[in-house]
């Protein structure tokens, strides 16, 4: 019951908290827009719309399909690295999120790294202005690959069923909360980024800066960036004035969905 819950769960989250986010970015706006709201999220809005049904019928496929075909649904998985390891469950989900992690952040760098990959993934930095909506902006052929992947790497870790479903979480709200337009107070930024990506640590990320733009890779803890030296604190003429987006793509081109979905083939 709590597998075939799981997508409709993580999408009631997200919901939340997108309108959580959308009012408190209204309260306390980071950066004053460049581009128009209505039709950025117009644009957002048809991603959403095409990605939702790939999102939900790799997760019935795989997630519910493949991983209840092998392991009967059992809360504790008998097959995979983690079961071998003789560590208590409780263990062995926390080090499954961990790891997932780490592959989701290991994928963005791949991303960056891969022309083929890079292709799918400028569709989500084409974006030449930045707030939650932005996480929702990604290429089909991006949301389908991605899922594969993830879901992949849950299999051979043999993660219990609840790190699943609370990594599934994680990875609805997050990217959420650190693509928000939201002006935190700098001490608590400065305490939050010593564990999760922030706002203004992922917003560097989206700088049409090749130095910058190839940075703070995360989603979720910061600890990736900087074990592998990929951190950087802050963009080198602050937040207000960076630019984001794309250099190649500096009109409205980006707010357009039929000119971003057909990006990856230009």
């Amino acid at each position: 019951m709590i597998a075939s819950g799981q997508p409709w769960l993580i999408s009631g989250v997200l919901i939340g908290t997108a309108l959580a986010l959308l009012l408190a970015e209204a309260v306390w706006p980071r950066r004053r827009h460049r581009m128009p709201l209505s039709q950025r999220w117009r644009t957002h809005l048809g991603f959403v719309l095409v990605n939702m049904p790939i999102e939900r019928g790799v997760q019935a496929l795989v997630f519910i399909g493949v991983f209840g075909a092998v392991t009967g649904y059992a809360l504790h998985p008998d097959f995979g690295l983690l079961p071998q390891t003789g560590l208590p469950f409780w263990a062995q989900g926390l080090i499954a999120i961990l790891l997932l992690d780490l592959a989701v952040w290991a994928q963005h760098w791949a991303t960056h790294r891969l022309p083929l990959l890079w292709r799918l993934h400028r569709v989500h930095h084409a974006d030449r202005d930045l707030d939650m909506s932005t996480a929702l902006r990604f290429h089909p052929l991006e949301i389908g690959l991605s899922m594969l992947f993830k879901l992949g790497v849950a299999l051979a870790l043999g993660a219990p069923l609840w790190a699943l479903i609370v990594f599934e979480l994680l990875l609805a709200v997050l990217p959420m909360f650190n693509h928000a337009n939201l002006a935190l107070p700098l001490w608590l930024d400065s305490m939050l980024r010593l564990v999760i990506v922030t706002p203004d640590m992922h917003r560097v990320h989206h700088s049409t800066r090749r130095v910058e733009h190839d940075s703070n890779y995360g989603f979720c803890l910061s600890i990736w960036d900087r074990l592998f030296r990929t951190y950087r604190a802050r963009p080198s003429g602050g937040h207000e004035a960076m630019t984001i987006g794309l250099a190649d793509y500096p009109g409205r081109e980006s707010m357009r969905f039929g000119w971003s979905m057909q990006l990856p083939f230009r």
